[in-house]
């Protein structure tokens, strides 16, 4: 990650929760431009489906948000305060 995107991304952390959702699903929408919509909902559905399976089976185990927060953080390089 550049230093221009960490800036960003700290940037877009002090933003209130609805804000940061708000740009998330922004984001998110602008990369599924170019794909049929509905390809990119079944294939979501099939992924939900293969991961809820995997955790009912006990191949995964699912961790606390606030881990899984500072892992995603620390991997970004970003401080949680």
């Amino acid at each position: 990650m550049s230093t221009e995107e960490k800036q960003l991304l700290a940037a877009v952390l002090r933003l209130p929760a609805a804000a940061r959702a708000t740009l998330a699903g922004d984001i998110i929408d602008s990369l599924d431009e170019d794909e049929p919509a509905g390809d990119v909902e079944a294939a979501w559905a099939d992924e939900i489906q293969k991961r809820l399976a995997e955790v009912d089976a006990g191949k995964v185990k699912s961790i606390p948000w606030s881990e899984a927060r500072r892992r995603i953080l620390a991997a970004a390089g970003v401080s949680d305060h």
